[in-house]
Parts: C-alpha cells; sequence; structure tokens
C-alpha cells in the first residue's frame, strides 16, 4: 500500500462508522454479524486476526465475546478508533498500523484470520492470501467477508472462492443477502467464504 491510500483512509476514519454495517451501532445489525460470526469461528478464547481491521467494530465484538483478538489497519485514524472503541467497550484487543498484504504477525500465531472488504483492494490478492494462511495455526480458519458492489468495484464470489483454493483444500462460500447485515435491502453481491482446511 501507498501513502496516497493510507491518507485515503485517514481522511475517511471520521465517517466510517456511519455505515450501518461498519459501525454496528443498530443492535439489529450488530445482532446479525455477531450471529454470522458465531457460526463460523472456532470456540472462544481462540486467537483472531482482524486484517484491515478499520475501526476496529467486528474486533471489538469478537473480543466481548471472548475471543483473544488483534486488529491491524493501514490507517493511524482507523487504529486510534479502533483503540478507544475497545477501551469504551472494556475489552483488551491489540490494534496495530499495518499493510494487511504483509501482516506482521508470526507464522502459525491465529487461530482465525478474518478480512472483511479488503481482499479486493490489495495490488496482489494471491500474494496476500499465501501469507494470511501462512497466519494459521494447524486446523485454524480464514473468513473472509467480500463483495462485487454495483460500482464494479469488488471481487466476483466465484473468483474469491478460486483463489483461496489455490492455497487450501476448502472452500465454502455463501452468499451474504440479509438485509439484517447492511441495515438496507442490496442490489449487489456480498458474501463469505470460509476456509477450514
Amino acid at each position: 500500500m501507498n501513502e496516497g491510500e493510507r491518507a485515503y483512509w485517514d481522511e475517511q476514519a471520521a465517517a466510517f462508522d456511519e455505515e450501518p454495517d461498519h459501525g454496528l451501532r443498530d443492535p439489529a445489525v450488530r445482532a446479525a454479524w455477531a450471529e454470522l460470526l458465531r457460526a463460523r469461528l472456532p470456540p472462544t478464547p481462540a486467537a483472531v486476526v482482524d486484517l484491515g481491521c478499520g475501526t476496529g467494530s467486528l474486533a471489538v465484538l469478537l473480543a466481548q465475546a471472548g475471543y483473544d483478538v488483534r486488529g491491524l489497519d493501514l490507517s493511524d485514524r482507523m487504529v486510534a478508533a479502533a483503540a478507544a472503541k475497545a477501551a469504551t467497550a472494556g475489552v483488551a484487543a491489540d490494534f496495530r498500523q499495518g499493510d494487511a498484504a504483509v501482516p506482521p504477525y508470526p507464522a502459525g500465531s491465529a487461530d482465525v484470520v478474518l478480512a472483511r472488504h479488503v481482499l479486493w483492494a490489495l495490488p496482489d490478492p494471491d500474494a496476500a492470501l499465501r501469507r494470511w494462511v501462512g497466519l494459521l495455526a494447524p486446523g485454524g480458519v480464514l473468513v473472509l467477508i467480500e463483495g462485487r458492489w454495483s460500482t464494479g468495484a469488488g471481487i466476483a464470489a466465484g473468483a474469491c472462492r478460486e483463489l483461496v483454493l489455490r492455497h487450501r483444500r476448502a472452500a465454502v462460500l455463501e452468499r451474504l443477502d440479509d438485509p439484517a447485515l447492511w441495515g438496507h435491502e442490496i442490489d449487489d453481491e456480498r458474501y463469505v467464504v470460509v476456509s477450514e482446511r
């Protein structure tokens, strides 16, 4: 990632949580994300790395559920917002600034690698996935929440699944078209790919 991208995300930080699925301020949206993640993650206190964590909403949600959470984001302002959110919630989570494409964590140190709306934006998604899979401990779970939006940006579900299968033996794809997750009806492609091996 370059400094221009970092500056862009720093500028987005102040208003980032205004989107229902970013800030999780609506209890119904928050509950929908909690249910989605709980059904796909191993039991607590599994170690979760949230790559491209933004303002930390998912990371804090998981920390509140009892997970051991680390969050990484390119934007210093996003990281500061995430740390403040964790402090307000009274939970421990380790947030740091860094490039999700090259996470600074030891190999095999995560039970879960989680990334939401990050892979599509990276210059080399295949190389990033190789690194992400390397972070997983034996039996670890990769959870990618992605989409192909009406603007044309994003990555198609089939293409994302194929990328995962270059590095893992299994990749289960599920559409995420429930308006409860987004706070409104959607007309584009949103999905989760889960790989347990």
